[in-house]
C-alpha cells in the first residue's frame, strides 16, 4: 500500500515544497527540520494503525479508562540521511525502542553504483510493528537490502515505510520485494536519472542536511 501525505492537501505539501526549493535548501537547519516534520506526521498516522489497549488511569480526582499502545514500535533509519525523519517518528513514538542501518552507495569508476550495508544495531525484531524512514525512496536498492538485513535478525509483523520523496520506480521495485509493506510518502515523482537519482526530486537528502560527503 502507498499513501501519498500530499494528496491530503495538508501541511505535508508545504514543507515538501520547502524542501525542494534550492534557495530554502541553503537554510541546513530548516532542511532538517521540514523532514523531521514530515516524520512526525507520518508518526501520527501511522499510529491509527497500531494496536491498542484500554489502560485504567487514576486521576487526582478519580479514575478513567485510557486507550493506551499495546506494544511499542521500533523505529529503524538508513544513515545518515534518515537521521531527521526519525527525529520526527522518535518525538511522537517516544518509548520506542530504535535499529540503525548503515547503508550507502559505492560508487564505480563507469558511474554504476553498488548498495553497501556496514553495521545493523537493533533490538528484538521478531513479530514487531517496524517504521523505517529514509528520505528518499529512488531505485529502493537500498531499503530492500536494508528490509532483508532486518529480516536477517527478526521477522517483523508489520512494515511502515515513511520518506519525504518516493519515485515510482522505487516503490513497485520495494512493494515488489515486500508487498504487505506501508509506504507513507510526502510526494511522489516519477522520473529517475541514469545515475539513480529522483527527478524533480530534491537532490542528496543526507548532503543538503549534514553537508557534502566524499564519494566512496
Amino acid at each position: 500500500m502507498v499513501i501519498n501525505l500530499s494528496e491530503q492537501h495538508s501541511l505535508v505539501s508545504n514543507w515538501i515544497s520547502e524542501l525542494r526549493d534550492v534557495e530554502i535548501q541553503n537554510d541546513r537547519l530548516r532542511f532538517r527540520r521540514n523532514l523531521e516534520k514530515v516524520g512526525e506526521i507520518g508518526a501520527y498516522e501511522i499510529s491509527k494503525k497500531l494496536a491498542w489497549v484500554e489502560k485504567e488511569v487514576t486521576t487526582p480526582l478519580g479514575t478513567v479508562s485510557c486507550r493506551v499502545l499495546e506494544r511499542q514500535p521500533v523505529l529503524a533509519t538508513i544513515l545518515r540521511a534518515g537521521l531527521a525523519m526519525h527525529q520526527g517518528l522518535l518525538n511522537y513514538f517516544d518509548r520506542a525502542d530504535n535499529a540503525f542501518i548503515s547503508a550507502y552507495r559505492k560508487h564505480n569508476p563507469d558511474g554504476t553504483f553498488e548498495i553497501s550495508l556496514d553495521y545493523i544495531s537493533c533490538p528484538e525484531m521478531e513479530d514487531r510493528v517496524v517504521i523505517i524512514s529514509d528520505p528518499m525512496v529512488a531505485t529502493g536498492a537500498s531499503l530492500v537490502k536494508t528490509l532483508q538485513f532486518i529480516r536477517g535478525e527478526g521477522n517483523p509483523s508489520d512494515i511502515h515505510i515513511v520518506c519525504a520523496i518516493a519515485c515510482t520506480v522505487g516503490i513497485e521495485y520495494v512493494l515488489r520485494a515486500e508487498p504487505k509493506a506501508t509506504i507513507w510518502c510526502g510526494d511522489i515523482d516519477d522520473e529517475l536519472t541514469a545515475k539513480g537519482y529522483i527527478v524533480p526530486g530534491l537532490g542528496d537528502a543526507g548532503d543538503l542536511a549534514y553537508g557534502v560527503k566524499v564519494q566512496m
